[in-house]
């Protein structure tokens, strides 16, 4: 197989309906053995895929994301240094320091930066979408900008499946992530944990809303273990460190979490979809996929800009708030009256038992009875 070392002596067979996911093996950027492992584990990690111009771009991308939110902080008094001296890896630590939930406000702004967005479509990541999905390929309208500053609850995700966020029509979907970190990822700075092999049932787990004081929904090992059929624990588990410059992809799924970041520095990652452009995506009929390879053009060029401009958060905190739910179908931009709210909203709340409350799961609540 692939580098990764994955033990697999306690693997179910894999259902019809996954293994119906797995096409012929075409050359490209995954070997052979990284291919099958995708399939078969569930993920695969290739190492030394991106060039570091291509992260850099993206990295002064989001250095101008930082910078406008600091001066819109500071602006409104939120915060009184702007920490303009600091480097890629310390200033929103600063910042959130100042003002709460500063990460959080990076992280839900839901318009794509035109330098994630040239990462997203580049030759070097579609190649890799089009040896797993196939010659015709859309881009998914769930993106992230993880901003995991240290010792951070809000930015530490829990064990879930990314399937259970999105409508059960597209539970059947392959959709295939790309998760990118903009630095080398470690135990010490919250790389993600993986189950190998905890796809190949097919299904997906009830999960609870929410976790902490997120808005996070989780599937707790228990569940996890009854449903998938597997046993979770250390053996069974596997970290993904993952170098500057290598990718992580995985399935819709997969289950996985993110661990506590611990080091003084930001762990910042990407994680960017595709699917087949013929299938359904999950997300509630708010935003259409993007086409961005056709298989009998060679020529094609996705038409990123003014897709990338539709803001997906608006849309999912719209799809909870009866008083602009008829601005929906037009994209209408509305002003917020707190335009620093760090709680966030979306229809996955709905979808699953609100076990615990917080600030988040009150305001989905309040929007959708008032």
């Amino acid at each position: 197989m692939s580098e990764t070392f994955v033990n697999r002596s306690y693997y179910s067979p894999l259902s019809n309906e996954i293994a119906s996911w797995q096409r012929d093996y075409t050359p490209g950027p995954l070997t052979q053995n990284e291919f099958y492992q995708f399939f078969q584990d569930g993920f695969v990690i290739k190492r030394n895929l991106l060039k570091r111009e291509q992260l850099e771009s993206v990295i002064h991308g989001i250095e101008q994301l930082v910078d406008e939110l600091a001066q819109e902080l500071y602006r409104a008094g939120k915060i009184q240094d702007l920490h303009e001296n600091d480097g890629f890896y310390q200033r929103l630590t600063a910042i959130d320091a100042q003002f709460p939930g500063a990460a959080v406000l990076l992280h839900k702004r839901g318009v794509l930066p035109s330098e994630i967005a040239s990462l997203w479509s580049s030759e070097t990541l579609l190649s890799v979408a089009k040896q797993l999905l196939g010659p015709d390929i859309a881009g998914h309208p769930v993106w992230n900008l993880r901003t995991k500053v240290p010792n951070q609850e809000q930015v530490t995700v829990p064990w879930h499946q990314d399937a259970a966020y999105l409508h059960k029509e597209c539970w059947n979907v392959l959709q295939v992530t790309a998760w990118i970190p903009l630095l080398d990822t470690n135990e010490e700075n919250g790389c993600l944990q993986v189950v190998p092999g905890a796809h190949r049932s097919g299904q997906v787990c009830k999960h609870n809303c929410c976790t902490g004081n997120t808005w996070y929904i989780e599937v707790p090992v228990e569940e996890m273990s009854k449903t998938l059929n597997i046993s979770v624990n250390e053996q069974t588990i596997f970290t993904c460190e993952v170098p500057f410059g290598s990718v992580l992809f995985f399935n819709n799924l997969i289950p996985h979490k993110s661990m506590e970041n611990y080091s003084q520095n930001i762990r910042w990652s990407l994680d960017l979809r595709w699917q087949k452009p013929n299938e359904p995506n999950g997300f509630y009929g708010l935003k259409d996929n993007i086409l961005m390879v056709r298989g009998d053009d060679e020529n094609f060029k996705p038409d990123l800009d003014k897709w990338s401009k539709i803001s997906r958060t608006k849309l999912q905190e719209a799809v909870v708030q009866k008083s602009i739910q008829n601005e929906i179908p037009e994209l209408k931009e509305r002003q917020k009256d707190d335009p620093f709210d760090t709680t966030i909203t979306g229809p996955w709340m709905h979808q699953w038992p609100i076990v615990h409350h917080n600030k988040h799961t009150k305001k989905s609540i309040t929007n959708t009875t008032s």
